[in-house]
């Protein structure tokens, strides 16, 4: 970031001065080499991305990881995960993703009541509610619901296997 801000014509002193930072820390690091974690990272980097592309974006980091295995590059899949996700690289996802909610453009914004201010003094005072949803064996579940802020516990919840209004109505419901 320092590097950044020089090229944009600011000096190292007045940036490290915000970020409380000592210049002296700042150029020690510049002159330290690459770790060697570094090293092996920018050697595995560009075989991830020949074996992702290879599999036409397909491949994940299970299957990265047993391929680099197989060309004889030994390395953990926690790596491989860690070098895609640097990468921006990510595999295909099995199924149809689920597409739970469709914004409609001429329906008006909710207002926002807190001023997203999420806290309370006292029990009771503000409630917030949630959904979400899960896949089982059997299909999707749907589970809404409500939180007090203040305890932060569970004052009212629902399950059921639609996403209608009566789902979420359910959990206020029980919280009431």
């Amino acid at each position: 970031m320092i590097d950044h801000l020089r090229g944009r014509g600011l000096g190292v002193d007045p940036v490290c001065r915000v970020l409380e930072l000592s210049p002296s820390t700042y150029f020690a690091r510049k002159k330290r080499p690459k770790s060697a974690r570094r090293l092996r990272d920018e050697q595995l980097m560009p075989l991830i991305e020949e074996v992702h592309a290879e599999s036409g974006g397909t491949y994940g980091a299970r299957r990265i990881t047993r391929a680099l295995r197989r060309k004889g590059h030994g390395v953990a899949r926690c790596t491989v995960e860690r070098l895609m996700a640097e990468l921006g690289l990510e595999g295909v996802i099995r199924g149809r993703r689920r597409r739970t909610t469709i914004p409609e453009p001429s329906a008006p914004c909710p207002p926002d009541l807190v001023d997203r201010d999420f806290t309370a003094s006292r029990p009771d005072q503000l409630w917030v509610a949630d959904m979400t949803y899960v896949r089982t064996w059997s299909g999707w579940a749907y589970v809404a619901f409500v939180l007090d802020v203040y305890s932060r516990m569970i004052v009212g919840w629902q399950v059921a296997n639609h996403m209608r209004t009566e789902l979420p109505l359910d959990a206020l419901e029980m919280a009431l």
